[in-house]
């Protein structure tokens, strides 16, 4: 059985080529050049009508640290309940305490509110102090999934803790490899680490349709992309599920 492919999606238009491809789900967030934060209702209804794949919802208030407020926390118990109530499959979360620890009670309160939706724990993980005793941690959540890149900039790069990941979850959580997956690497980080399912971002930069041009501001502080869109493309999904072993 070949391994279950995630796609990080920011658009109805990503979320449709991510099926299209082959995708077994996506992820659905918003501004993925901050790391990405929680998506909107009307987003999230949208992609819900258009495809019938898996939906998982990142809730997460707003970019920087995983160390939230008493304030966010109520934002985040408002999010899951609205991404239940909107039709998502799953929600994508993770919180830490300031040591680096998960925040395991606060953390359990959200997967409880979520029920019966599956969570995945997200790539706070990676910010964890303690990679294996975070994993413990996670489980005792209730958690069924951590994304986790392995503790380093790409999948490929972490794949030894990540084995070791997979060998100490055994059955208990599925660890899911993400961080720099592509078609070109997909198999080797599988084998290498063992992992059954793979998180791949695929959006690709695409021109604006916009022919006037204000080009004396820009709406935030990375001007350069002011007329650039983010979009996945079907047959780059379509590659990656083929090079899955």
């Amino acid at each position: 059985m070949s391994a279950d492919l995630e796609v990080c999606v920011t658009s109805v238009e990503s979320a449709i080529a991510a099926e299209r491809g082959g995708a077994s789900r996506v992820e659905l967030c918003s501004d993925l050049l901050e790391g990405g934060v929680t998506p909107s209702a009307g987003l999230i209804i949208r992609v819900r009508a258009r495809v019938t794949i898996g939906l998982q919802v990142l809730i997460r208030p707003r970019a920087g640290d995983f160390c939230y407020s008493d304030d966010e926390m109520a934002v985040l118990e408002h999010d899951v309940a609205q991404a239940r109530a909107l039709g998502a499959s799953g929600v994508v979360l993770g919180l830490l305490e300031p040591d680096g620890r998960i925040d395991v009670p606060r953390t359990r309160r959200l997967v409880e509110l979520a029920r019966p939706l599956a969570v995945t724990f997200q790539r706070a993980f990676d910010m964890a102090s303690d990679l294996p005793g975070a994993l413990e941690e996670v489980i005792a959540t209730g958690a069924e999934r951590i994304l986790t890149s392995g503790g380093e900039r790409s999948a490929e790069a972490g794949a030894a803790t990540l084995a070791a990941l997979v060998r100490a979850a055994g059955p208990r959580i599925v660890i899911m490899a993400g961080g720099g997956i592509r078609a070109a690497n997909v198999r080797a980080v599988v084998e290498r680490t063992g992992v059954q399912e793979v998180h791949a971002g695929l959006e690709e930069p695409v021109p604006s349709p916009m022919r006037h041009r204000n080009e004396r501001l820009t709406m935030g502080p990375a001007g350069d992309r002011e007329f650039l869109r983010f979009l996945a493309r079907e047959e780059t999904v379509r590659a990656l599920v083929s090079a899955l072993p």
